[in-house]
């Protein structure tokens, strides 16, 4: 199994963690998704035949610009708080 660290954008409240867990598990082969909200990081294990550029395109479909971290950390999994709606607003959220 494989792990890639990215830094993600746009991610404001609960409602965007999941909506960026969902775009990355639509993805072929991904296992587990770690979101920390509060970092803008994401830590998506799975096996990747094809590298990173699926995740990164799913992602960026979502309303959501991402990059492969230069400086991957532990990411702990997110507090989910905020708005919760997917009213409006960048990849749905009506936060942003």
């Amino acid at each position: 199994m494989n792990t890639v660290d990215l830094e993600v954008e746009g991610m404001s409240c609960g409602a965007c963690t999941k909506h960026v867990t969902q775009a990355l598990q639509a993805v072929a082969d991904v296992g587990e998704v770690e979101v920390n909200l509060s970092t803008g990081r994401v830590r998506v294990q799975g096996s990747f035949p094809t590298g990173s550029a699926p995740l990164l395109q799913s992602l960026a479909a979502a309303g959501y610009p991402a990059k492969v971290s230069d400086n991957p950390e532990v990411v702990p999994p997110a507090k989910t708080s905020g708005c919760g709606s997917s009213a409006g607003g960048r990849g749905g959220c009506c936060c942003s």
